[in-house]
């Protein structure tokens, strides 16, 4: 593990690479969030050693998986709504508004990059969002303060108003498919990147984890960014072990 530093040198070979490149696309991680607050799930200590995930499957078939989801939920939602963009959100930003980055693919599912500033529509959330809730049926998107108070209240599960579908929280479980439309996007956004920077992602999670590989055979600079080294490092152009925020920050030139 790196001790977090960025090296200068490195800093600065990745600010030229910024500079020169005219479509950056960045792909981010757990790790990019974690420096704001929220916890990892994969890593050792992190929320997945702690409670096993509950398979979506068993989500849909059980009545107490589904109050088992809602307790664990709200039970971390202080945590998640503490949580505010830190210095390596605000770098991707920066780049999106000055037009020097296209989109942002991202694993995450706290809505950070859209909290920094970042349009809806330059976030594909390949893992969904964790921030509201949605009908698994008609799609019918619900704010999580209604269904808290009532779940609070006598642990009321949330149904559709319209349809009467069960709502869930509009992230990807395990055993759930992947977002067809957002995986589609993500492999336009990254087959037209010259630039492609992984931010803060261990990856391991296919299929989201073969974009940066697709990018590089498709003629993009990859760039790794991430604390720990990764299986795909072999095949960057740079790779930096080091803290998200302070590294692209200084590269990017922001506070």
């Amino acid at each position: 593990m790196s001790d977090g530093f960025p090296d200068p040198a490195q800093v600065q070979e990745l600010s030229e690479m910024i500079a020169g490149a005219k479509r950056i696309v960045f792909f981010t991680g757990a790790g990019i969030s974690t420096e704001s607050g929220i916890p990892d799930f994969r890593s050792p200590g992190g929320l997945w050693t702690k409670f096993q995930p509950i398979d979506f499957r068993d989500f849909m078939r059980s009545e107490e998986m589904r109050k088992e989801s809602w307790r664990r939920k709200f039970g971390m939602e202080g945590t998640f709504q503490a949580a505010e963009p830190n210095r390596g959100h605000r770098a991707v930003e920066k780049l999106i508004r000055d037009g020097r980055a296209s989109s942002v693919i991202t694993q995450n599912v706290d809505g950070l990059h859209q909290a920094s500033g970042v349009p809806d529509e330059k976030v594909i959330e390949l893992h969904g969002n964790s921030t509201y809730a949605k009908c698994l049926d008609c799609g019918t998107r619900k704010e999580l303060a209604e269904i808290r108070e009532a779940f609070e209240r006598d642990e009321t599960l949330p149904s559709c108003i319209f349809c009467g579908g069960i709502v869930k929280t509009a992230t990807i479980s395990f055993g759930q498919s992947m977002p067809v439309d957002e995986m589609r996007r993500a492999e336009e956004e990254t087959l037209q990147a010259d630039l492609f920077i992984v931010l803060g992602s261990s990856l391991v999670v296919y299929p989201a984890a073969g974009f940066p590989r697709v990018a590089k055979e498709n003629g993009s600079q990859l760039v790794i960014l991430n604390r720990d080294p990764t299986d795909l490092d072999v095949f960057a152009d740079l790779v930096l072990n080091a803290e998200i925020g302070p590294t692209l920050g200084d590269a990017v030139g922001i506070n």
